[in-house]
């Protein structure tokens, strides 16, 4: 045997090397799945204006539609503890699958509906379906993919996002409602029958003691026809970690658990209080109400497809040659300057339009697009690559519960003071608030995220145990 044929464990020819491939095919397949997501968070963007002004189709009122921003975290806040508990039950896969049944029947009642009311039963369905989205797809991308494939195309679960949030604007532009629900309702059905032949998690089969069946995924997932090495080292990792305490209590207690929990509120608070998620529902709002030289659509289409460009570029030639924590200090940043600076701009142009004039109006596009830029390699990317990488295999699916709720609740609270401060005060407001909280959250980041680059799950648990993260990484 030749030196090149050998590999670093020394065990395995230069044809049984592992493939990446498969990993990456499933992880595309599966983030079908967020692509619905995000088209159903930013139907709101286009929609809710059209919905509220066609009293010929629909009689809603504009405060009556606010709600509809509100209750698809409300429903995923409730569905989160059944979806993460589903994860450990029937497993990632099926339980992801599960999400075919509330997409489709959250098109099917946008389509028919001609009251509020059966709006805010499709946006039920929707926070349902994210719910079951935000629980197991971490898990999945965390569990099938080495640490490679998961640092580069983990990130496709916020692409997808993107990329449904584009699509939106595109079809919020040219089509009605019933149009667009029918146009939308061929992706859930098309994610049911392709992601049906990906193989589940190999930790989930050990998790219940089915050796054979690990093997059969791992061997899908590595392309490999020795496998033994590789379900030795995994089968003695998920039996380390499924030896741990597993209580709620534990996330308190236990060490590690306490880091990786304080990484993770942190990451998605963040998150959400730095205006991602908020921009996503209001964007095409935020550009009418500008009054910008280019129309609130086409400043929608060009900011969401920027958006999706920004992070498929960022997801395949940045995100991993970068630290996870530098990245994201990097990131959050500028995009506080930013938005202060889009902030000061509004202020000026309430109190003193005729400074502002004609001669600025490309200030909220342009700043909206700076945001994007430097968002794209942290602040969108990071939290929920992480969430699938910081918790052990003993309280993974709790850790997700709590992760969704959190996220849930917080959506609720940036919707509603978005609202109060718009209205109360001006449209600077909110923007003074998101880049303040932006700037604090630039400070904390140096002292609550762990470094998870380049490691595999069982070497982040042991670094998690220790005060250095500094963990020298393993072949598996």
């Amino acid at each position: 045997m030749t030196d090149e044929e050998v590999v670093e464990n020394g065990q395995h020819c230069e044809e049984d090397l592992e493939k990446k491939w498969p990993q990456i095919l499933a992880i595309v397949l599966a983030c079908l799945a967020p692509l619905t997501n995000g088209l159903q968070l930013a139907w709101t963007s286009p929609f809710i204006p059209k919905i509220t002004k066609d009293k010929e189709h629909y009689d809603i009122s504009e405060e009556e539609a606010s709600y509809l921003t509100i209750i698809q975290p409300i429903a995923m806040i409730l569905t989160s503890p059944f979806s993460s508990k589903l994860c450990d039950i029937i497993g990632r896969k099926r339980t992801l699958m599960l999400i075919t049944l509330p997409h489709t029947m959250s098109w099917i009642l946008a389509a028919v509906a001609t009251d509020i009311y059966t709006f805010y039963g499709s946006k039920i369905c929707s926070g349902m379906a994210s719910g079951i989205a935000f629980a197991a797809l971490p898990m999945y991308i965390g569990e099938v993919s080495c640490p490679e494939v998961r640092g580069t195309w983990g990130n496709l679960f916020s692409s997808a996002i993107y990329l449904g949030e584009f699509v939106m604007a595109i079809l919020g532009s040219y089509f009605n409602v019933e149009e667009t629900s029918y146009i939308c309702i061929s992706i859930p059905i098309l994610f049911s029958i392709l992601f049906s032949f990906m193989p589940e998690s190999p930790y989930f089969y050990i998790m219940k003691e089915k050796p054979d069946y690990a093997k059969t995924s791992l061997r899908f997932f590595k392309r490999k026809v020795n496998i033994d090495h590789d379900f030795m080292l995994l089968q003695n990792d998920v039996t380390r970690q499924m030896s741990e305490s597993a209580e709620w209590i534990d996330f308190i207690k236990i060490e590690s658990n306490r880091k990786a929990l304080s990484a993770a509120i942190f990451l998605r608070t963040s998150q959400v209080f730095g205006g991602l998620t908020l921009f996503i529902v209001y964007i095409q709002f935020i550009f009418e109400k500008s009054g910008g030289n280019v129309s609130p659509e086409l400043s929608s289409m060009i900011y969401t497809g920027l958006s999706f460009v920004l992070n498929i570029f960022v997801v395949i030639f940045v995100v991993d040659r970068l630290e996870r924590k530098s990245a994201y200090i990097c990131s959050i940043g500028p995009c506080s300057v930013i938005l202060l600076l889009v902030s000061a701009y509004f202020y000026v142009d309430r109190y003193y339009p005729d400074t502002v004039g004609t001669s600025f109006k490309w200030v909220p596009i342009t700043g909206m697009i700076s945001y994007m830029i430097f968002a794209s390699f942290g602040v969108a990317v990071i939290p929920t690559l992480m969430l699938g990488e910081l918790f052990s295999t003993s309280v993974k699916s709790k850790a997700m519960t709590i992760m969704s709720i959190i996220f849930g609740m917080l959506s609720c609270v940036t919707y509603y003071i978005f609202h109060f401060l718009y209205f109360s005060i001006g449209l600077y407001a909110p923007f003074l608030f998101l880049g303040c909280c932006n700037a604090i959250s630039t400070v904390l980041s140096h002292f609550l995220i762990p470094e998870t680059k380049g490691k595999t799950l069982e070497e982040i648990q042991q670094a998690l145990k220790n005060k250095s993260f500094n963990v020298v990484n393993r072949v598996v």
